[in-house]
């Protein structure tokens, strides 16, 4: 049996490549910005969301895509307007957020028990035609703004202060990204979880930083590599019957770390021959 012998599996795996796609774009950002976690923060506050759509019996993904951007906007307010650093703020949503969740999800049905493990660790395989659908509507959106507005995302996060004395509406696009990393987060959920969407947002950044120089490539770099690591991964876990979200990200881990070594053996290598042409260019 193929991987693409049945609807399942094809959907599973444009999902994903979906989701590699658009997870590193706005991770880059994030990584810019050294808000890394914030990815795992969203997700927790995810979580409320996915559990009111089961006490409410409405769709946890609308709920969570609501709740996830209130929290990414709450996050982001709090950095700029209140007197809490931004580790702080992603802290008090964080774990507000999973008290929220876990809280609220105790008062729904035995049943959505079970399903929240679907959205916690990734169902990559339950991926339906619609829910295709709105996983690539969402995805062009958030590749949209990731993309398009990259000139200003950038300076934002490289500088907020000079990017304020251009004459850039900073508060604005702060706003947007963080509302473009909730609607990424809640994309990746049924891929990957929402423990581990994350990861899918950073991992890939990481490498590509290890081998790109430049934002642009940096970006370039990172989206081609979450596409790589979804696809292989999907292929793995339907080889070794294991869970496809899990399997992307340690796929992930596992590339970075490669490539950290080969790029930490290459620099030494390129040190030592530095150190060796320097002293016979002083006995000429």
């Amino acid at each position: 049996m193929t991987l693409l012998a049945y609807d399942f599996l094809r959907n599973a795996l444009i999902g994903a490549l979906i989701i590699g796609l658009t997870a590193p774009a706005v991770g880059v950002y994030l990584v810019q910005r050294r808000m890394s976690l914030i990815g795992d923060g969203i997700g927790h506050i995810a979580l409320t969301g996915v559990a009111i759509g089961f006490l409410t019996k409405t769709s946890p993904v609308l709920t969570a895509v609501i709740v996830a951007a209130v929290g990414a906007v709450s996050i982001e307010l709090l950095r700029g307007y209140g007197r809490l650093s931004g580790d702080i703020a992603l802290a008090l949503l964080f774990y507000g957020g999973i008290a929220g969740g876990v809280l609220l999800i105790g008062l729904a049905s035995d049943r959505s028990n079970a399903n929240l493990l679907s959205y916690l660790f990734g169902s990559l395989l339950t991926t339906s035609t619609e829910d295709l659908i709105v996983i690539g509507a969402l995805s062009v959106v958030v590749l949209v703004v990731t993309v398009g507005a990259r000139p200003w995302l950038f300076a934002v996060c490289q500088d907020e202060e000079y990017a304020r004395v251009a004459g850039l509406p900073v508060r604005a696009l702060n706003l947007t990204l963080a509302v473009t990393a909730a609607v990424t987060v809640t994309v990746a959920m049924r891929g990957v979880g929402l423990l581990l969407v994350s990861a899918l947002m950073v991992v890939p950044v990481a490498t590509a930083q290890q081998v790109a120089r430049g934002f642009a490539a940096t970006m370039a770099t990172s989206m081609g590599l979450g596409v790589g690591y979804a696809g292989v991964g999907v292929y793995v876990s339907f080889r070794l019957d294991v869970a496809p979200g899990a399997a992307i990200v340690v796929l992930g881990l596992a590339v970075f770390v490669a490539v950290a070594v080969v790029a930490a053996v290459t620099q030494g290598w390129r040190r030592s021959r530095i150190g060796v042409a320097i002293p016979k260019t002083l006995d000429e």
